[in-house]
């Protein structure tokens, strides 16, 4: 069974006796790259990556996976706060456990969400990093009656605004640092170049720099929550938080709540709007391919948004 594994001259496709993971089996028809990938890769882990998965269960059925594995024992899993437990640090997918682009992955069937009506399952790879954004954005309050701002227009940024107008916000402006990016923005129902202050600034960077400028564009009482990536100390301004009273907010992963699960809001925004994914989707190459993959992903001037490996 062919997979795709980190090395240290780049990800390999390899051959595997058996399946990573453990649970039930799935065909995975869609694995896309997220900069987690890439990052995990500059930190030296060696795992099988992929933790963006959407396939076919051996009943048939479309799903995809929810690929935080908590204890699903302890008060905060019990909640649905899942993403919080810490045992899912020793569960992540392509980084400390193998992640599944791969022919084949085994996930617990507890974790596996099937596709709603009119979501393709090989554009649902994107439910994962959407169920990111969406839980972000909850986080932060968002609503009809919020000013939302993205700073970073990746494609966690550009999933946030998809999702923001998905959860009733009417102006969204959209910071981006390419034209491709910011025609996708426009796209998906941003305006470019926030003007005044926002009631939530999402930094979808992960740069000092971006973080700086939420700080500069957040309201009085406003909140900056953060899906970018920081590992070490981080500098802010504080004057900005200071004299507005507002809140900077870490956001991580995606887990579930009264209504439902999160991966299973983005889910279905991603079935009533294929656009997203039509417009997310830029570049598809098979399995074996999956080094060119990782390149074009890695190259933020080559126009690519999202990279989906298909085995």
């Amino acid at each position: 069974m062919k997979a795709v594994r980190a090395t240290d001259d780049g990800v390999k496709v390899i051959d595997l006796d058996e399946p990573p993971g453990y649970g039930e089996l799935l065909r995975v028809v869609s694995a896309s790259i997220c900069s987690s990938d890439l990052l995990y890769q500059r930190l030296g882990l060696r795992r099988v990556v992929g933790h963006e998965l959407a396939g076919i269960r051996e009943d048939g059925t479309a799903a995809v996976v929810e690929a935080l594995f908590g204890c699903m024992e302890c008060d905060l899993c019990l909640a649905g706060h899942y993403n919080l437990c810490p045992t899912h640090r020793t569960r992540s997918l392509g980084a400390t456990a193998d992640g599944g682009m791969a022919e084949q992955f085994r996930a617990p069937a507890a974790h596996l969400i099937p596709l709603p009506p009119g979501l393709d399952v090989r554009d649902a790879c994107l439910v994962e990093p959407a169920s990111v954004s969406w839980h972000a954005l909850r986080l932060a309050g968002t609503g009809p009656d919020t000013r939302v701002a993205v700073i970073g227009a990746g494609a966690l940024g550009l999933l946030a605004v998809a999702g923001a107008r998905r959860q009733g916000a009417t102006d969204v402006a959209l910071e981006a640092r390419h034209p491709h990016q910011a025609e996708a923005g426009e796209r998906l129902g941003a305006h470019l170049k926030p003007e005044g202050l926002y009631d939530v600034v999402v930094e979808a960077a992960g740069s000092p720099s971006a973080l700086a400028r939420a700080a500069e564009l957040v309201a009085p009482r406003g909140t900056i929550v953060t899906v970018g990536v920081y590992l070490g100390l981080v500098e802010l301004d504080w004057k900005y938080l200071f004299h507005r009273e507002a809140k900077v907010m870490p956001s991580i992963g995606y887990g579930r709540h009264a209504g439902g699960r999160e991966m299973e809001d983005a889910a279905a925004m991603l079935a009533e709007n294929p656009d997203i994914a039509r417009t997310l989707i830029t570049h598809r190459f098979p399995l074996a391919d999956a080094a060119e993959a990782f390149r074009v992903a890695a190259d933020r001037q080559a126009g690519a948004l999202r990279v989906v490996v298909e085995p």
